[in-house]
């Protein structure tokens, strides 16, 4: 078989042939089988390297912003809050006021609303949480025993103590002791974490638009268009999640304590606040409030008044979802609940409680990012609508 031997001018073709018999005549060049990438199982392959890829550079910004947790959670909630109260900022400026003051201004609201906040939970709860408690334990148990009493096996006596005594040997286990005791030690964390986020929540208040311009200065022409429009995008749609979030808990709150309050079920108060706490947390926290709120008139008033409870709470979350919630959040924050499930459970596995509250406005976010891609109204190519054929 003949090899190719490459020369300054031609290209020969070396065999066994006596010289002169191939003459002067051009070997037939052999092409580099390029068709093996470029038929279906080819395509297939060059895009199973990209998202191959894709998956390691993500995977390595996760774990690298893991490590430095005690910079990007409050570098992300600084953001949020930025956003949360940037209309406050807007209006004192176009009022006049220097951008010092007014932020000092916005700042002192935010700690007033947060401080209160935090007041009511403490306030609502610290008395009768020992009871809530109680209640919500005596509740479970009645659950169980009630399962006992099914005409087909769902639950064995023996699988429900052997689960317990797990739970409660974890518990009282060296390792969760540790596990307390580092709790313990990581107060000076949260500190270091909590007055790293009110620096730079000033900054991003005082000086953020002056912040974005300075990155954006590498970008030009309609680059530079739409990193502008990402970056108002994102404050826009970070900032109705977290004002829309807020007033839906709130009515989700005041709703469920009304019904509460009508079928007699006590604590309800500290009830109702949990479901404004737990609000922010989208179908899981809803569905544990209603839980917890049904555990407990299951104890104290019976069968029939949970159910009503049961009722209330999927009343007012209906409610919520199908009328008050677009409202106030729009278009911009309509995301699939399919979507909104695989954002928390991933936010739930990366940042635990605290991925489960940022997930959302986070896909939110990038959601946003992608509808202005090409144009303040134009997403991104492969995200518009395709118009259907008719047939």
């Amino acid at each position: 078989m003949g090899l190719f031997r490459r020369t300054p001018k031609t290209v020969r073709l070396e065999s066994d042939a006596p010289p002169g018999e191939l003459g002067d005549v051009e070997p037939k060049a052999t092409h580099v089988p390029w068709s093996l990438w470029t038929d279906g199982f080819g395509r297939l392959s060059v895009r199973a390297l990209q998202i191959i890829v894709v998956v390691v550079v993500v995977a390595a910004i996760v774990i690298g912003l893991q490590q430095v947790t005690l910079v990007t959670i409050p570098l992300a909630l600084s953001l949020i809050l930025a956003s949360a109260f940037a209309p406050l900022m807007a209006f004192l400026t176009r009022r006049g006021m220097p951008r010092l003051p007014a932020t000092i201004l916005t700042m002192l609201s935010i700690v007033i609303v947060l401080g209160l906040l935090g007041w009511l939970i403490v306030w609502a709860v610290r008395d009768q949480w020992d009871e809530l408690s109680e209640q919500a334990q005596a509740g479970f148990q009645d659950v169980l025993a009630w399962v006992q009493t099914l005409p087909f096996e769902f639950l064995t006596a023996e699988q429900i103590d052997e689960w317990t005594a797990t739970v409660l040997d974890f518990v009282t286990s060296a390792q969760f002791g540790s596990g307390a005791i580092a709790g313990v030690s990581a107060v000076a964390s949260f500190a270091t974490g909590f007055i790293l986020m009110v620096t730079i929540l000033f900054f991003f208040l005082k000086d953020g638009g002056i912040m974005w311009e300075f990155i954006l200065r590498p970008f030009r022409g309609t680059n530079y268009q739409r990193a502008r429009r990402i970056g108002d995008k994102t404050v826009t749609v970070l900032g109705s999640y977290v004002r829309g979030t807020a007033t839906v808990a709130l009515a989700d709150s005041i709703g469920i304590l009304i019904g509460l309050l009508i079928l007699q079920v006590p604590l309800a108060l500290p009830l109702a606040v949990l479901v404004f706490v737990l609000a922010f947390i989208p179908f899981v926290g809803a569905t544990l409030a209603g839980t917890l709120a049904a555990l407990v008139a299951l104890v104290s008033n019976g069968w029939v008044n949970a159910l009503f409870v049961i009722g209330v709470v999927v009343l007012v979350n209906q409610l919520e979802g199908n009328f008050l919630q677009p409202v106030l959040m729009g278009r911009t924050m309509k995301l699939h609940a399919f979507v909104i499930l695989v954002a928390l459970t991933v936010g739930t596995v990366v940042g635990g409680i605290l991925g489960a509250i940022l997930a959302v406005p986070i896909t939110a976010a990038a959601w946003g990012v992608v509808q202005v891609w090409d144009g303040p109204h134009l997403p991104a190519r492969w995200a518009r609508k395709k118009d259907r054929i008719a047939t």
